[in-house]
């Protein structure tokens, strides 16, 4: 195992992520930011809470299922339980940014756009993850805000440690 952001890195990546959205969407009035469900809500909670420190603009804040969105859903193995989808605004027209843990194969993302889509057309997309492992995708997705990007193999596990869920803030990879 192998630690790849500490606590300090840890909080040092979110505000940077944060400073970027406002570097790009100012005071938020076009954009909303919208978490997927289960793992990235972590993440889009800390930069929500961040930003609202130092933005006077109320933010819209959603929270996405995309349980039954997921290419996975009907195949055999692991039961899938729902998470409840929290978006009380309309994305129509806005700037959308999809907030998540970790992007690997890109399949989750293309089941958020698929899902997101129900709520209405957006102007934009964009995609803010915390860990890129750009080496594993399987589809065309990319991310445009980083925290930080790693070169593994898909016999590697990345594991982000929330201190809210499991008492600590910590990004390990695992070899298998």
């Amino acid at each position: 195992m192998k630690t790849i952001l500490d606590p300090h890195k840890f909080n040092v990546v979110i505000e940077r992520l944060s400073h970027q959205l406002i570097e790009n969407h100012g005071d938020f009035s076009n954009t909303v930011l919208i978490g997927i469900q289960p793992r990235g809500i972590h993440l889009s909670d800390r930069v929500v809470t961040y930003l609202n420190t130092l933005v006077k603009t109320k933010l819209q804040y959603g929270k996405l299922d995309i349980t039954f969105y997921r290419d996975d859903f009907n195949t055999g193995g692991a039961i899938h339980m729902p998470n409840h989808t929290e978006i009380n605004f309309s994305i129509e027209d806005k700037k959308v940014v999809l907030i998540d843990d970790v992007l690997f194969t890109g399949r989750t993302i293309r089941s958020a756009l698929d899902a997101l889509l129900d709520f209405g057309r957006p102007q934009k997309v964009e995609l803010l993850t915390l860990i890129d492992r750009r080496f594993s995708r399987q589809l065309p997705i990319q991310p445009d805000y980083v925290g930080l990007v790693i070169d593994s193999i898909n016999t590697q596990k990345v594991r982000v440690y929330w201190k809210e869920k499991d008492g600590k803030d910590e990004v390990v990879m695992i070899s298998k």
